[in-house]
């Protein structure tokens, strides 16, 4: 199975389940930036606890690696726990988002991706990812997220709401990596309303 097999797969189970969701991390920024080699697939789920079983069936013993007891606690705790395809060794990150406003938000500014000619998906907008890597970035210094978040300025420069990244920056103290982030990208994509 390959990555994008995975995650249609993922992708059709959490749809046929009416739950919301959105893909993020290094998927979404491959679709909204410079291919390059993703990593795990990263999926912010609303989890409930009436929920988790079904979910759980939707991941078959033999074919993936699920612990429930890691996933019911993930529901409880609202942090993440993983599943792993077997035979291609691929694995998906589940997150159960905490309530919060800018999780809230991330759900109403989602947009549908083709992924394919017979596959779309909600994915996180650009701005909501870029300011998820540089919160990564501020927690393990990783390089690879500040190329992650060029490649998104980059590729998709004119249509970037810098004016709701920037605000998210300011509120997380995230404004000194933000400004830097800009300057290197040349002053960064035109600043648009609405979002």
């Amino acid at each position: 199975m390959e990555q994008i097999e995975l995650l249609q797969y993922v992708v059709r189970a959490i749809e046929e389940m009416g739950l919301r969701y959105f893909v993020t991390g290094s998927v979404a920024t491959y679709f909204y930036g410079e291919p390059r080699i993703a990593g795990d697939i990263d999926v912010v789920v609303e989890l409930t606890e009436q929920g988790i079983v079904a979910f759980c069936r939707g991941f078959p013993d033999g074919e993936f690696s699920l612990d429930s007891a890691a996933a019911c606690g993930a529901v409880f705790d609202r942090g993440q726990f993983r599943i792993g395809h077997l035979a291609s060794g691929l694995k998906v990150d589940v997150i159960v988002p905490r309530a919060s406003p800018f999780n809230a938000l991330r759900f109403l500014r989602a947009r549908r991706v083709r992924v394919a000619a017979d596959f779309e998906a909600w994915f996180a907008s650009p701005e909501d990812v870029i300011i998820k890597k540089m919160e990564c970035y501020r927690q393990d210094r990783l390089e690879k997220h500040l190329r992650d978040i060029d490649g998104v300025i980059r590729a998709r420069r004119g249509e970037i709401d810098l004016a709701y990244v920037e605000q998210w920056a300011r509120q997380w103290g995230l404004a000194d990596l933000w400004g830097e982030i800009s300057a290197r990208a040349g002053t960064a994509p035109r600043s648009v309303t609405g979002g």
